[in-house]
């Protein structure tokens, strides 16, 4: 089966399925979930960090790469969680941080002990630039006792690896070739654009300096040697790069097949249509027109170049898509399908994140001491330094904190959502009781799961979705994000209602008499001029 033809689920393993009732949630937890996610009939698993680490930002500050931390399990729980998925014909992506490690990683430590062989490991300068740290502040910090300073680009504990050096090179290829050996099939590669910074660092106060290491030309050289001499061997491997502030040229160049980089990449524009002037900590309405741009863009550049994209709404660092983008008091089913329906039967693979598959929503937390997340806490006090209330503060981290998504997974109605018998390390979301795995399946055909199953299956027979190119279809309509596929003698239109309110849209003469593939409504009268019921999603296919 072709990567085109797959679908990739996400698992927070903190938060997916606790066996050892430490609140936490473990390996053994998601291999007890075999079965359910081959009913639901995904083919790939991606796992968030599972290594030894300090947890300063969960688990992308790694400080073993060949190692599984013990919060999760062991190695052989590991080899085992492979062995099983198999059997369910599931695979498994890990996540992969190479663009820096842990201050208590021993190549660190041996640096700062004075080893020269391993400083050569990092940036480390007697001058450091204006750069900005993506968490705040300086992008740089003092070397230990030196007077010089390291660079880190994201938290002041991950320390930025110098791709530079083929040692650091050839030393992240093994960790890759490690796992290769362990039978995992996929590999997430984090801020991997980013691995790329020139020989002499420069200022730039442009854009807190990002345009001094994002998307360089060498880290098209450098993701060229890591397929070589990596994952590339085994034709059967996924790979996807998360891009930060990317561009779509890039990506093209990233992914299109003959270049031997990446299969696919993440970009993350389309998840800031609600953030005002740039600033994720303000809560205006979703820009409708900017995100029908992006997705128009995104998909008629990608088909044109012949790169890939990798589709998702939600994650572990975002809040979830239906509250952002969908009124879920009243249509919180039928805008779970039309979000599903835009990214299943687009052209690229599609993501879904733990939960999504149920229209799990944000928790709706009462108070700052139920968020476990340092980026929403410091937040929180940067607002009421700013001069806001404590009840406008609080409100903006409750619609825009990580911790919306990183709930536990609710599996039942029952005391913690069936997520542990322990304490769980995160609040359950107050919505278990009536949106659950349980309450999903006894809905039966009715219920977002089927929905799920019925679009996973489509992309598997269908090849109008898994091969087809893309088209923007009625991009002006005030309401709808449309677009067209088309493969061979087949063509599929695929209209999604991003409202609450009724709407009209004009359809092409040869999709009046079209096969209805898929309708989150059942009473549809298919005609010229086509009526989309509230957040409904409707996909038509001609020959």
């Amino acid at each position: 089966m072709s990567f085109k033809e797959k679908v990739i689920y996400q698992i927070y393993p903190k938060s997916f399925n606790d066996t050892d009732h430490d609140g936490i949630g473990d390996l053994n937890g998601i291999r007890e979930k075999l079965p359910y996610l081959r009913e639901l009939g995904i083919d790939m698993v991606w796992l968030n960090p599972v290594y030894p680490s300090p947890q300063k930002d969960n688990g992308y500050d790694i400080s073993d790469y060949l190692a599984i931390d013990p919060l999760f399990g062991t190695m052989e729980e590991f080899e085992a969680l492979i062995k099983e998925g198999k059997e369910y014909q599931i695979e498994f992506m890990l996540d992969m941080v190479l663009n820096h490690v842990s201050i208590e990683h021993e190549w660190f430590q041996k640096a700062l002990a004075g080893d020269k062989y391993y400083q050569d490991f990092f940036y480390i300068r007697d001058e450091p630039t204006d750069w900005v740290s993506k968490f705040g502040g300086n992008a740089w910090a003092p070397f230990g006792e030196t007077g010089k300073y390291y660079l880190h680009l994201y938290d002041i504990t991950q320390a930025d690896l110098n791709w530079r050096n083929p040692v650091v090179r050839e030393e992240l290829f093994k960790v890759v070739r490690f796992w290769m050996e362990k039978g995992v099939k996929g590999f997430r590669f984090d801020v991997i654009n980013v691995i790329g910074k020139d020989e002499v660092l420069k200022d730039n106060p442009v854009d807190d300096g990002k345009p001094e290491y994002t998307d360089k030309p060498i880290t098209h050289d450098y993701l060229k040697w890591l397929n070589q001499e990596t994952f590339g061997r085994d034709p059967e491997i996924i790979t996807v790069g998360e891009m930060s502030a990317t561009t779509v040229e890039n990506c093209i160049l990233y992914t299109e097949p003959n270049r031997h980089e990446l299969t696919m990449t993440f970009n993350f524009h389309h998840l800031k249509v609600d953030y005002e002037n740039g600033d994720k900590w303000t809560t205006p309405a979703f820009d409708f027109e900017e995100l029908k741009r992006l997705f128009h863009t995104w998909g008629e550049e990608m088909s044109k170049g012949n790169g890939w994209n990798a589709w998702f709404l939600n994650n572990h660092d975002q809040p979830r898509a239906l509250n952002r983008f969908v009124s879920v008091e009243n249509y919180r089913k039928q805008g779970a399908e039309m979000l599903a329906t835009l990214i299943h039967l687009n052209r690229g693979t599609p993501y879904i994140y733990m939960g999504e598959e149920i229209g799990m929503i944000d928790p709706a937390f009462t108070s700052m001491n139920d968020y476990v997340d340092i980026e929403s806490k410091n937040a929180y006090q940067m607002l009421v330094e700013k001069g806001l209330s404590e009840q406008e503060a609080f409100r903006r981290i409750q619609a825009k904190s990580r911790d919306n998504s990183r709930t536990p997974m609710q599996w039942t109605n029952e005391k913690h959502a069936g997520f542990t018998e322990g304490t769980p390390w995160l609040k359950v979301s107050a919505s278990y009781p009536e949106i659950n795995v349980e309450a999903a399946k006894n809905e039966k055909e009715q219920s977002i799961f089927a929905y799920y199953q019925r679009l996973i299956q489509l992309r598997k027979t269908h090849l109008v979705i898994s091969e087809g190119d893309y088209q923007a279809y009625a991009p002006e309509h005030p309401q709808v994000y449309a677009f067209l596929r088309s493969y061979r003698d087949e063509k599929l239109l695929v209209l999604t209602n991003f409202y609450e309110k009724t709407t009209k849209i004009d359809l092409p003469e040869e999709f009046v008499e079209g096969k209805r593939l898929i309708d989150n409504y059942s009473d549809t009268v298919i005609s010229k001029e086509l009526t989309l019921k509230p957040y409904q999603a409707i996909a038509l296919l001609v020959k």
